[in-house]
């Protein structure tokens, strides 16, 4: 059986924003909670994959080169059960596509958060295959 392609890299920066954000959730609301908004991160995360053009999603050519940005606000209605989702996410993807293909996700940032502070300086490059 032949290796699944990767179609998608999370930076470093993106990694870290993740597990703050789902070690913030835990210790604030707890495990549930934080199982429901690992879910809607990773549902976000594959809608971009799957479709980089998607409905909700921003081109962002002022921040860099390819850029957009996507809000967890449009994944919630594709994961689980209607209870089981984040009724108000506060997220969004800092995300492109790469020239080798990939979707790279640059960042998971809070809504109130200003951008171009936390834009990761290799993702102002552009669309690199680093």
């Amino acid at each position: 059986m032949p290796d699944a392609v990767p179609r998608y890299v999370i930076a470093p920066a993106a990694e870290e924003d993740i597990a703050s954000i789902l070690s913030w959730t835990h210790a604030q609301f707890g495990e549930q909670a934080r199982l429901r908004y690992e879910a809607l991160l990773t549902q976000a995360i594959m809608d971009v994959v799957d479709s980089p053009d998607l409905r909700g999603g921003a081109n962002r050519p002022e921040i860099a080169p390819a850029a957009k940005t996507y809000h967890l606000f449009h994944s919630r209605n594709h994961v689980g059960a209607k209870s089981a989702r984040v009724k108000a996410p506060r997220h969004f993807l800092l995300y492109r596509t790469r020239t080798d293909g990939l979707v790279e996700i640059g960042r998971v940032l809070h809504d109130s958060m200003d951008l171009n502070e936390h834009i990761p300086e290799d993702f102002r490059l552009p669309r690199g295959d680093a």
